[in-house]
């Protein structure tokens, strides 16, 4: 898979410059965009959507979410994510980050269609490689990948 543009989406500081430093260290050229609460990430897809030249441009490739965040967790976010238009164009792999290893969490994960993993922070670059480079799985498209 070719990224090109990441979300980040935690109210953790510390976690999410780490998660920069895994994706700065596995390709420099790879852009981040970080949102310290769920909310203000989806107003910025609803602003893409709104703004159909800049949405190429601006769109990720993958998502990393944290699952508890203040406001808005990370299962209350894909509620809402599964409802813009955005995602019906282009396919966005979003995998939770979390430091939560407790199974009903991963459970829930793995009901959520569009969660395509989970993730035991913090980030390394074996665990970012894992998933960029495994090799798409044309019959089951959308298969949760479960990463610790």
């Amino acid at each position: 898979m070719m990224i090109k543009n990441v979300m980040l989406i935690d109210d953790n500081k510390i976690d999410v410059y780490v998660s920069q430093k895994v994706i700065e260290k596995y390709d420099p050229n790879v852009k981040t965009r970080a949102f310290n609460n769920a909310v203000l990430a989806l107003s910025f897809f609803k602003l893409l959507e709104a703004n159909n030249n800049i949405k190429s441009l601006s769109l990720p490739e993958i998502i990393l979410l944290d699952v508890n965040m203040p406001e808005m967790n990370g299962f209350n976010f894909f509620k809402e994510f599964k409802e813009l238009k955005v995602i019906k164009d282009h396919k966005i792999a979003v995998y939770m980050l979390s430091s939560s290893i407790c199974p009903d969490d991963i459970i829930k994960a793995q009901k959520e269609t569009h969660c395509s993993g989970y993730i035991i922070k913090p980030l390394t670059l074996e665990k970012l490689k894992k998933f960029i480079h495994e090799p798409e799985d044309t019959e089951h498209p959308q298969q949760f990948k479960k990463i610790i």
